[in-house]
């Protein structure tokens, strides 16, 4: 038992490019932390053997026995099984039909919950964040891709087998570019880091965004987020335009989203709002304005999220806690 009766949980947030294991008390206090690149070629073993390292690190750190560990919240990428708590593939963490779920229940005797990233970042901030007692909460967490989340009167929204609301795949372009998703047109395909450090990396190479070619040349997986941010900050004025009209493009899935679903707050999270805050606040809520109906507009905030990359970690531990209150 945990001294006093105290609970304690672990939270992983999996997406992304680095893992980050937090382990939390029962009142969801940070209590230790631990952060590490992914790297998929190292397949789904080595990376599991890392994951199950990480957990026993955060326990010993936090000087937490196996015994108080109440439950395993994970927040994972890509297609998942939640019914079963299996990864259906995880391309960042070369990862394909993995029971995560069943087996850290095996190695760590207790409860485990599966989420995607992006619906656990949104349930963190449901929980902790900026959208504490709203009562229809969409998240929108633009990264490598466009995830999207909702929180509907206190429970995520979810489809038959798994996670749904993908933004990331509405299409605002027919016969748009190629989408890692197979399909074109989809809002990932204008409006992702990945989709702006392309054309960034255009507009270095042509001479265009000269501190840009300085920070990280014409690398694409050199110019982060902070990259981008630098470069608007030291006066790239091609690089600003470039984030603006993602952000505007964002902005018209957002507005979408609210015609279907009508919510009370949403929240914009991820490396690049946290890198770029004022200007993704500034031309989203400027494109949602001239799409989304002008009742649903007025009744829509669009904030920041709080927790930053806590979100995904917190909201998994808290969404591990729930699963096992109602067992």
């Amino acid at each position: 038992m945990a001294e006093n009766g105290k609970k304690h949980w672990i939270g992983f947030d999996l997406g992304g490019t680095k893992m980050l294991c937090v382990l939390f008390d029962h009142k969801f206090n940070v209590v230790a932390s631990i952060r590490k690149k992914t790297k998929a070629e190292e397949g789904a073993p080595d990376s599991l053997g890392r994951i199950i390292d990480m957990i026993e690190r955060a326990l010993e750190e936090g000087h937490v026995e196996r015994e108080a560990l109440a439950g395993i919240g994970l927040g994972c990428p890509g297609p998942l099984d939640l019914d079963n708590g299996i990864v259906i593939q995880a391309p960042n963490l070369g990862w394909e039909n993995v029971e995560i779920k069943n087996i850290l229940q095996k190695k760590f005797k207790t409860a485990v919950a599966v989420a995607n990233d992006v619906d656990a970042g949104t349930y963190g901030e449901y929980r902790f964040g900026a959208a504490q007692k709203a009562r229809c909460v969409v998240g929108v967490f633009p990264g490598t891709g466009i995830g999207g989340g909702c929180v509907y009167e206190g429970r995520l929204l979810r489809g038959k087998t798994g996670s749904c609301l993908e933004i990331g795949h509405m299409m605002v372009s027919n016969g748009g570019r190629l989408c890692g998703c197979g399909r074109r047109g989809c809002l990932e395909t204008v409006a992702s880091r990945l989709a702006i450090a392309a054309e960034c990396a255009i507009a270095a190479y042509r001479g265009d965004a000269p501190i840009l070619q300085q920070l990280a040349g014409t690398d694409i997986a050199k110019i982060r987020s902070g990259t981008l941010a630098e470069a608007i900050k030291s006066g790239d004025k091609t690089v600003e335009k470039i984030v603006r009209q993602a952000a505007k493009q964002l902005g018209l899935g957002v507005g979408n989203i609210i015609n279907i679903l009508n919510p009370d707050i949403v929240v914009l999270g991820g490396g690049l709002v946290e890198a770029m805050k004022d200007i993704f606040l500034s031309e989203v809520k400027d494109a949602v304005s001239k799409r989304a109906m002008p009742a649903f507009v007025k009744a829509a905030d669009i904030v920041a999220a709080k927790l930053d990359d806590l979100a995904t970690a917190m909201g998994a531990a808290a969404l591990a806690a729930e699963s096992s209150e109602h067992k």
